[in-house]
């Protein structure tokens, strides 16, 4: 199946963002894609704030993005736009990193004024990267994800069937099957 990279652009350490993002991994893997995590704020400031393109740990992540047969875009919406980290992190990419890739555009946030956020400000940026196809993408309100004190992530029934749906959509694009395997007993 496909490799995919999977960025969250959230600055947080108790990132929604992140959480949703390898809840929809884990859903991928089972659908047999290799699917790598990528947290940027987890890369070093002085790489990301230096515009350092030839610090060891933007060409390792520029890496990832090269191997990567799909990438999943995570962001929290902030003053109706995507993540200043996650555009400090695209602006140290070669300008068509995803160059022949299936992208698939998600993004979390407090309000539905910031729905448009993907359409207007995320996917004008990807598709100027050079992807081979960006699938739809889906907002999920904070409310709608919810971490118990476990750790636990729990997603609103509607949101979590319309976020299955694009990220088999998403599945489908890059060749993979759509269908979860149930065992019986």
């Amino acid at each position: 199946m496909a490799t995919i990279l999977s960025v969250s652009g959230s600055p947080s350490v108790t990132s929604r963002t992140a959480r949703l993002l390898r809840y929809l991994d884990a859903r991928l893997t089972a659908q047999g894609h290799d699917v790598i995590p990528l947290d940027v704020r987890t890369l070093p400031a002085e790489a990301l704030l230096g515009a350092d393109f030839r610090h060891p740990a933007i060409a390792r992540t520029t890496a990832l993005f090269e191997q990567a047969d799909g990438v999943v875009i995570g962001t929290p919406v902030y003053k109706a736009a995507y993540s200043g980290l996650l555009k400090s992190l695209l602006d140290l990419l070669p300008q068509y990193a995803l160059t022949g890739k299936t992208v698939l555009p998600l993004a979390t946030g407090g309000t539905t004024a910031h729905v448009l956020a993907i359409d207007y400000a995320l996917r004008p940026v990807l598709a100027s990267m050079g992807p081979a196809h960006i699938t739809p993408g889906w907002f999920t309100l904070d409310k709608d994800i919810t971490v118990g004190d476990d750790g636990a992530l729990t997603v609103a029934p509607a949101s979590a069937e319309a976020l299955a749906q694009v990220t088999d959509q998403f599945s489908a694009a890059l060749g993979g099957r759509t269908t979860l395997l149930v065992a019986t007993g």
